[in-house]
Parts: C-alpha cells; sequence; structure tokens
C-alpha cells in the first residue's frame, strides 16, 4: 500500500484484485464525485502512465527499426484520449507517434487532447493501411487504445472491426490499454487481438488474470480509501514509479 501512517503496516498477503466492469466503473464515479478528480485530470495521468509503460517495454535502444515510430489508435471515447496522451509523452520521450483517430469525439474534453497533439506536429493518418505489410513496415509497436471496459465484443461497430482484422495480423509488438480490442473487459477472448503488452488502470480488470505477456499496473494515485474499499491489495510501487510491471 502506498500511504502514510503512523505505524508501519505489515505487506500484504492477499492477491492483486481483478476488477469486473460494474467495479471499475463505481471507482470511476467514487473518484470523480467524492474525490474531485476531473475526467480530463484522470486521462492525464493515466496517458501518462501508458507512455512510462512502453518506454520500459519498447526502450528507444531496443527498437529494431532505424525510426522510433509507434502507432497509435485510438477509439472515440475515454479510452483513446488515454491513447492521445500518451502519444504526445511519447514525443516528448522522444519517440516518433503517428496517430489513428478515425472517429474523432465531439466532447471539449477529448478535443483538447486532439489540439494538444496536433500543435506538437504529431501526425494524423486519414486511414488505417488494410495492407499490413505497410504497418508491418512503418512501425515498431502499436498501441491500443480503441475500446474501454464497457464495450461489447460481439458489438464491434465499423470501422473499428475492420481495424480489428487488420491488426489480428500485424507481426509487430501490440501493446494495449486497459482492455484488448476485442476482449470483453471480464474474460480473455480468442476473437480479440493478442498483444505482448497490456497496461492495466487502476487495477487489473477480470480479462486478464491469465494474460501472459509484460503486464503494467497504473494505479498508484488511487487514494489509499479507495484501494481499502474495494480491496484491491495493491503491490508495492518502486520508489517514485507511477507504475509496476506484475
Amino acid at each position: 500500500m502506498n500511504h502514510s501512517s503512523t505505524e508501519p503496516e505489515p505487506e500484504t498477503s492477499e492477491p492483486l484484485r481483478y476488477l469486473s466492469k460494474v467495479e471499475a466503473s463505481a471507482i470511476e464515479t467514487e473518484l470523480m464525485r467524492d474525490y474531485r478528480f476531473g475526467q480530463q485530470q484522470l486521462i492525464e495521468i493515466w496517458g501518462y502512465a501508458c507512455a512510462i509503460a512502453i518506454t520500459k517495454a519498447f526502450p528507444l535502444k531496443s527498437l529494431s527499426k532505424k525510426q522510433p515510430t509507434v502507432l497509435v489508435v485510438c477509439g472515440p471515447e475515454q479510452s483513446g484520449s488515454v491513447g492521445l496522451v500518451c502519444a504526445r509523452h511519447l514525443r516528448i520521450f522522444e519517440y516518433e507517434p503517428t496517430i489513428y483517430y478515425p472517429k474523432r469525439s465531439p466532447h471539449s474534453v477529448h478535443q483538447d487532447f486532439t489540439v494538444q497533439c496536433e500543435k506538437m506536429d504529431i501526425p494524423f493518418l486519414s486511414y488505417l493501411p488494410t495492407e499490413v505489410q505497410l504497418i508491418n513496415d512503418a512501425y515498431n509497436v502499436v498501441i491500443d487504445a480503441i475500446l474501454g471496459p464497457d464495450s461489447d465484443p460481439k458489438d464491434i461497430k465499423e470501422p473499428y472491426s475492420s481495424i480489428l482484422v487488420t491488426l489480428k495480423q500485424a507481426k509487430i509488438p501490440i501493446a494495449s490499454v486497459d482492455v484488448p480490442l476485442g476482449w470483453d473487459a471480464e474474460e480473455a477472448s480468442k476473437d480479440g487481438i493478442e498483444p505482448e503488452v497490456l497496461i492495466s488502470l487502476m487495477a487489473p480488470k477480470k480479462c486478464a488474470t491469465n494474460f501472459s505477456g509484460k503486464h503494467f499496473l497504473a494505479g498508484r494515485f488511487l487514494p489509499y480509501d479507495i484501494q481499502k474499499k474495494y480491496e484491491l491489495n495493491l503491490p508495492e510501487f518502486p520508489d517514485t514509479e507511477c507504475l509496476i510491471e506484475l
């Protein structure tokens, strides 16, 4: 646990909690309603943590291509904005992100993040190549920031159903934010993509229970009372890190 106390607490031996859709939604609602976190603030925290996770999983010096290119695919809602923030921070960290954002949200919160990326001269693709080899050749990694925990994998509409087909054929690594495209938050799906990296926000979702790739958790910011109320049993985060590899 990460909190201050007059007496040291014993190390928790309880297993890390994996959240259902309902639990994840309840925690987010409580953060905004009772703890006065703003939506934009949460998106910024999560997007920054995602960028840090990418730098740990794919350090600049480890990239196989001459240019440190990254493709960030963003959905229409909050997950997409997390992707936009991630791209902005990756640009600061000297990666070369390109964004594919096919359905831009009309919400001002999401529009602000779009403008920030545009002002940093991060390119936006007008379409995603259906010839997957073009993606394999152009980028080192794809970041899936498309659909969040509330999405129904049995009802993925265009253009995201076509994106799913394309990304399932990709040979380069995919890093997914919170819930991989084509998965249900409650369980993993063979019909979805198979990311090498998963970045869980707040606490991991039930679909990640048996995830075998690199798994990062961005939950250090959660107030201790929320951690305790929902029995999250978060691990000790090292030093000043905002996330931890599970």
